[in-house]
Parts: C-alpha cells; structure tokens; sequence
C-alpha cells in the first residue's frame, strides 16, 4: 500500500525528525515562520539550485548567471513602483483586534474569533527597511531595504551584462538568492516566510515578439522541469491571474499552483508565476525614457537601458518575460510529493521519500553488516571513501541492519550498499534500491559505475532556444 502525504504537518514532523528544518531561535522559543535548514535540508536546497542552474545556464545556449547585492540603492525601488505598491491590504477585527491581511479572509469572519466587525482596509509596505551607516538614526537617507525580488538586481545590469557577454535578443539573465519581505501573515511551514530564496530568470524579447506565446512556452518549459525532479503533474494546476489581480508591472501572468493542502476544499497555493513584464522595467530604470508628457519619467538615472538592434536599426526598450521560482516552495512541494507509505511483509509501515536521485541529500549509504568485526568495518570505510570523490556517500554502522535500511528510506537515499562476511571473500556488495526494496549483488570494482548510471535524473526534454 502506498499513501502519499496526506498535509503540510506530515512534512514538518519528518522534516524536524530527520534533520531537514528546525524552527529557527528554537533554544529562546523560536522566531515566527522562521526555519533554519538541517544537514539534510541544506543539501536538498542546494540540489534543487543546482539542477535549477545547470538546466537553464548551462543546458541552454541563450541564459547568463548574475549574483547581484541584497541591499540596493533606496531609488531602484522607488521607481520600480515598490514603495508605491508593494502593499498588503490589512484590516483589524474590532471584536478581538487581531491583524489580517485582507484577501485571506474567507466569508467575511474573523479567523480568531469568528466575528464580522472590521475596521477600512489599509496599506501596509511588505518591505523589510535598514539603515545605513554609523550615524544612521539622525540621517534620513540611510534608509534602505533588503530587496523583496531578485529581479530589480537583473534589471539594473541588464546593460552590463548584454555588452560584456555579446548577448543579443533574446536572451536572459539568471539569479539564484534571498528576498525578504515583512509578510504579516506568514505560516504554514516554509511556504510563506519572511526570508526566502529565489530563482528568478528575466528573459529579454523584442518589442514585436509574441509575448503571450512566450508565456506559454516557458509555463510547459517549467512544467517539464517540475516534471523531472519527481512532480506529478497531477498536482500542478494553472491559474491564469485576472486583469484585476495584475502586478503594476504585468500585461499577463500565469501562475502555476501545487497541491499543498490535500485535505483541504481548496487544495491550491502558488508554487511560481510567469509573467509579461513588458518594458516597464528597463524603461523605469533609464535616464532617456520619456513619459506620456514628454518629461524624463526617471531624473536619477544615469544610464539608459535600452537596446540597439543592428539587423533592423532600431533602438528600443526590450519587453521581458519572467519565470519566477521559490526555492523553498519547489522543497517543500518536492517533499510532499516524494512521501509515500509503504507496508511490508511484516505489516509494519515504513516511510520512503521517493526522492529523484538528483536532488538525493545522500546517494548511498555504505552499511557494514557486523559494526564489530574490523575487516567488514575497514572494507566499508575504504569503499565510503572511494565513492565520496563521485557522489555524495555516508557511512553509518549506529543500528542493526533493518534500521539502517528504514532510516535511509525516510531521508530518501536511493541505495544502501552492505558490506557482509562474504564480501571478504568474493569483493561484491549487496546493493539495495531504496524504491523496490530489490537488492542485487555488485563487484566493488564496478560498484562506482554501477551506482553513476542508475543515479542519473528523471529524463527531461531539452529545452531548445527561442
């Protein structure tokens, strides 16, 4: 019998039992939705970047990396129209005063209280602010903030980086980072936090492109991504956002939804957007853009962004197309995904996280049958060590064999290696796939090949460039 995982509480209790996540400051009773990654969970964030990176960089002919500062010049997000309208609309029950965002209230009632006495909505800027400098509490302009997008950072070197690499259109510019915003509602695990990190890409197109196809393209370029790092599509849902709901910088976005709440009437909850940026931001950010008066619409600005394209010999300001990914989202739903349940033989329920091998904390797990007979230890840490330079492998001799098995199962290593009394005499290993269970022997000298062939990814489509 296999069970998926039924909710987020699933999650969070294997997630703390394993060494995923912890609650953050948990020694001084924690800090609100703030979650500090385990040894385990570090390594599963890195394996989603790195198979993030390596599709979109290093698989495609058409996309550069930047890593741009966490704390940028106060007027990027004056005219990106951040501090304008990068607002929460908060309302206050006056029956219990408690403090909600206004959108997330369902049926007009007070999740607290159960009341219906509000008070007028009002604006709340979600941006966490700092100052700069030694004398910053008497200095008005040290104010700054730490970025809520990684995006702005991509827009402002979007100069930089077209002239140095030689880029022309269309192409796009990758980062992988932190954003932080002062989210008043924040919860249900690490989905919805204060700090987080993203994986944003912009992808510069020509005015006359056709934008709303490029959405789609990347929206079924995502889906297969999501697709190959274990994702049922089953549980991906499209959401083309209304008019209404628009960002002040989006013609078009689409928003793909995971299944986060299974047990809920309305299971969804965003997992990424794409979204048509148009030339709203190049333009915003450049000293030549004019507005509809006539006026430079940025006098702060000393550079001008736009694009000079030699085969039509026009220069314009290029509109962009911007897949936006959480990392901490893309975990959690790849978590929730990988569990499963599993009776065996003996009617006992075993946990598995039916991880891809590419995003696998520990690849293999070497495993000495008897922890008190040197020579099966010695052999188990020789072949540890040998495997190490290729693939991520740990040794462990601290339970009887069945709990070693169990315990690699649950942190989702796809195969334990066991090194028994017969290995002494034939040099093979029993090797046990973590999914089927099936267990099959292997010469040590063929152990590391073996092991590289069946560890590659779930196969995707590569994508072609525009």
């Amino acid at each position: 019998m296999i069970v998926a995982a039924p909710n987020i509480d699933t999650i969070v209790s294997l997630a703390k039992r394993r060494g995923f996540v912890f609650p953050s400051s948990e020694v001084y009773g924690g800090l609100g939705s703030a979650w500090d990654y385990g040894p385990l969970g570090v390594e599963l964030c890195n394996n989603v970047k790195q198979a993030w990176w390596r599709w979109l960089v290093y698989e495609r002919d058409d996309i550069e990396g930047i890593d741009s500062s966490i704390i940028l010049n106060r007027l990027v997000w004056k005219y990106s129209g951040h501090e304008a309208t990068f607002n929460d609309w908060l309302i206050d029950c006056r029956k219990c005063k408690g403090r909600f965002r206004a959108d997330k209230i369902v049926e007009n009632k007070c999740p607290s209280c159960g009341a219906s006495d509000w008070t007028e909505a009002r604006p709340f800027n979600t941006m966490l602010q700092t100052k700069l400098g030694a004398v910053a509490d008497d200095d008005a302009t040290a104010l700054a903030y730490l970025r809520p997008e990684t995006a702005q950072g991509i827009f402002i070197n979007f100069l930089n980086v077209q002239t140095t690499m030689r880029r022309k259109l269309p192409f796009g510019i990758a980062q992988v980072g932190k954003s932080f915003r002062n989210e008043v509602t924040p919860g249900n695990f690490i989905l919805r936090t204060r700090e987080f990190e993203q994986m944003e890409m912009e992808y510069f197109v020509s005015p006359t492109a056709e934008h709303p196809k490029l959405v789609d393209y990347w929206v079924e370029q995502y889906l297969e991504w999501f697709g190959s790092l274990g994702i049922d599509r089953e549980n991906l849902y499209l959401y083309e956002v209304p008019n209404e709901e628009l960002a002040h910088y989006s013609k078009r976005t689409v928003d793909i939804m995971y299944r986060y709440f299974p047990e809920r009437e309305k299971p969804w909850e965003e997992l990424m957007g794409i979204a048509w940026r148009t030339d709203f931001d190049l333009g915003t950010h450049s000293k030549n853009k004019l507005d509809a008066e006539g006026k430079r619409l940025n006098p702060d600005s000393t550079e001008d962004l736009s694009y000079f394209d030699e085969a039509a010999k026009q220069r314009f300001y290029p509109h962009v197309i911007e897949p936006a990914a959480g990392v901490n989202r893309t975990v959690l739903a790849v978590l929730m995904d990988a569990y499963s349940e599993k009776t065996n033989d003996k009617g006992e329920t075993r946990v598995i996280l039916k991880l891809s091998p590419q995003l696998a904390p520990i690849k293999a797990a070497i495993l000495p049958l008897a922890k008190n007979k040197p020579e099966i230890v010695g052999m188990a840490k020789a072949i540890k060590r040998s495997l190490q330079p290729v693939l991520r492998a740990v040794y462990d001799d601290t339970g009887g064999i069945g709990k070693l098995y169990a315990r690699q199962d649950e942190i989702g290593t796809p195969f334990c290696i066991t090194v028994d009394h017969q290995s002494l005499e034939d040099e093979a290993v029993t090797v046990r796939d973590r999914d089927t269970w099936e267990q099959e022997r292997i010469k040590v000298t063929d152990l590391a090949e073996h092991l590289q062939k069946r560890l590659k990814p779930y196969p995707v489509a590569t994508a072609e460039s525009i």
